[in-house]
C-alpha cells in the first residue's frame, strides 16, 4: 500500500498535468476566428488548428502507450508535459500558418503521453488504495484544463490577440507542468528496465507483440465494441464541428459578440460533469441502449436549439447538447470497457480513443468547412445526421435484452479520464 504522502503527490501530479495537457489541446479553438482573419482562411481552413493535433494524437496514442512498456510511465508522463508547454510557447513565433500546423501536429504528439498513460501509471502506482482519489483528480484536472485553456485564449484574444492568448495559455500550462514534474514520484520502471539479457529481452518483446495483436483482433470482433467506436467517432466528431464553428457563430451576425463574451460558452462543457455523474443512474434506470440513443437524440434536440437567432436560445442549445454529449460519451466508454475482453482491455480503450480524437480532428474539419461554405443551419444537418447514425447504429446492432447497471462514479470516472 503506498503512503499517503506519496498518493498525494501523485494526485496532485497528474492533476496538474491534465490541466496542462487539455488547456494546450484546445487552446486555438476559441481564436479561430482570429486566425481566418489574419491569414485569410475560411472556418474550415482555421479549424485545422484544432484538428491537426488531435488528429496526431490519435495516431501517437498506441505507440506512446507501448513506448511506456519500455521506458516507463513516468517519463513519458514527463515528457509529455514538458515537450507541450515547449510547443505551446513556439506556437505564438509561428512565421506562417503553414508553420503553426506543423507545431500544433508535434503538439498533440507530446501531448498524447500523458492520456494515453496516465491511468496505467495510477493503477499501477498506487493499485486500489488511493486510486479513487486520484482518478478523481486527474478527472477533475482534465476537465478544467478543457475549459481554463479556452477561456483563458478566449478573454485574451481581444486585447493581446491571437499571439498573447496562446502565449498566455503555454504559461498556464508551464506552471502545472513544473508542478507535475516536481511532484510525480520517481521510482517506476519500464518492462525492460528490469529484464536482464538481450535475448530474455527479444523473447518477452515477440511475447507482448503477440498478445497485443491477439488483444487487437478481439477488440474489433463483437458488433457492441464497434458501435461503441461508432459512436465515439460520430458523436465526438459532431461535438468538436459545434464548438468549432460557434466562435464564428457568436461573433459574427446577427449576435456580433465580442470575442471575451463568445468564449463563455464554453461554461457549458460544466454540465458535462452532471451529465457524466447522472448517465449511470439512467443506464440502471433504462439500460444502456435506450440512455445512449436518447442521450444521442437529446444532442440533435440541443443542436437544433441554436439555430434561433435568440442569443438565449442559443446558449440554451449549448448546454443542452453539451450535456447530453458528455452523457452518451459516458455510457459510451462505459459500456465498451465493461464488454472489453479480458485479454484486450487496453486494446479496446486504446482504439476507443482512437476514434474519439479522429472524430475530433475529421469531424471538426469537415463541420467548419460545411459552415464556412453552407452556414450553420446546414451545419447542425450534418452534425444530426451524424449522430442519429450513431443512434441507429446502437438501436440496431445491440440487442434490446442487454441491461446493465454499473456505479455512477465509475461512469462519470471512466468518461473524463482521457478526452475532455
Amino acid at each position: 500500500m503506498p503512503a499517503t504522502g506519496t498518493t498525494r503527490r501523485v494526485t496532485i501530479a497528474v492533476a496538474a498535468a491534465g490541466i496542462s495537457s487539455f488547456a494546450l489541446l484546445y487552446a486555438p479553438q476559441p481564436v479561430l476566428p482570429q486566425l481566418a482573419e489574419q491569414y485569410h482562411l475560411d472556418p474550415g481552413g482555421a479549424s485545422l488548428a484544432v484538428s491537426v493535433a488531435t488528429g496526431a494524437l490519435a495516431i501517437a496514442v498506441l505507440p506512446i502507450a507501448a513506448l511506456s512498456e519500455v521506458v516507463g510511465r513516468r517519463p513519458v508522463i514527463i515528457a509529455s508535459v514538458v515537450l507541450s508547454v515547449v510547443f505551446g510557447f513556439l506556437l505564438p513565433l509561428a512565421p506562417s500558418y503553414p508553420a503553426l500546423l506543423v507545431l500544433r501536429a508535434l503538439q498533440g504528439v507530446a501531448i498524447a503521453g500523458f492520456p494515453g498513460v496516465a491511468a496505467a501509471y495510477l493503477a499501477e502506482r498506487l493499485g486500489k488504495a488511493g486510486l479513487a482519489a486520484a482518478v478523481g483528480a486527474m478527472i477533475a484536472g482534465n476537465t478544467v484544463g478543457g475549459m481554463v485553456g479556452r477561456l483563458a485564449a478566449g478573454f485574451t484574444a481581444g486585447p493581446f490577440g491571437y499571439h498573447g492568448a496562446l502565449l498566455v495559455v503555454a504559461v498556464i500550462g508551464l506552471v502545472c507542468a513544473v508542478v507535475t514534474v516536481l511532484a510525480l514520484p520517481p521510482g517506476e520502471q519500464g518492462t525492460f528496465a528490469i529484464t536482464s539479457g538481450d535475448r530474455r529481452r527479444s523473447e518477452v518483446l515477440r511475447e507482448q507483440g503477440r498478445a497485443v495483436l491477439a488483444g487487437l483482433g478481439a477488440a474489433v470482433r463483437k458488433p457492441v465494441l464497434l458501435v461503441q467506436y461508432a459512436v465515439a467517432l460520430l458523436a465526438m466528431g459532431s461535438f468538436v464541428a459545434l464548438y468549432n464553428a460557434a466562435g464564428f457563430r457568436l461573433t459574427g451576425e446577427p449576435l456580433n459578440l465580442s470575442p471575451a463574451i463568445a468564449s463563455l460558452v464554453f461554461l457549458a462543457y460544466a454540465m458535462g460533469s452532471v451529465s457524466s455523474a447522472t448517465a449511470g443512474r439512467l443506464v440502471g434506470r433504462f439500460g444502456r441502449r435506450r440512455a445512449l440513443a436518447g442521450a444521442l437524440l437529446l444532442t440533435i434536440a440541443g443542436a437544433a436549439l441554436t439555430l434561433s437567432d435568440s442569443l438565449s436560445l442559443v446558449i440554451a442549445g449549448f448546454v443542452v447538447l453539451t450535456g447530453a454529449f458528455f452523457a452518451a460519451h459516458a455510457v459510451a466508454n462505459g459500456w465498451a470497457a465493461a464488454e472489453a475482453p479480458e485479454n484486450a482491455r487496453g486494446q479496446v480503450g486504446g482504439l476507443y480513443t482512437l476514434s474519439y480524437y479522429l472524430g475530433s480532428s475529421i469531424g471538426g474539419a469537415v463541420g467548419a468547412t460545411v459552415y464556412g461554405h453552407a452556414g450553420w443551419s446546414w451545419l447542425i444537418v450534418l452534425t444530426a445526421c451524424w449522430l442519429a447514425l450513431a443512434a441507429a447504429a446502437v438501436v440496431a446492432v445491440v440487442p434490446k435484452s442487454v441491461k446493465a447497471s454499473f456505479p455512477t462514479l465509475k461512469v462519470g470516472k471512466e468518461a473524463f479520464t482521457e478526452r475532455v
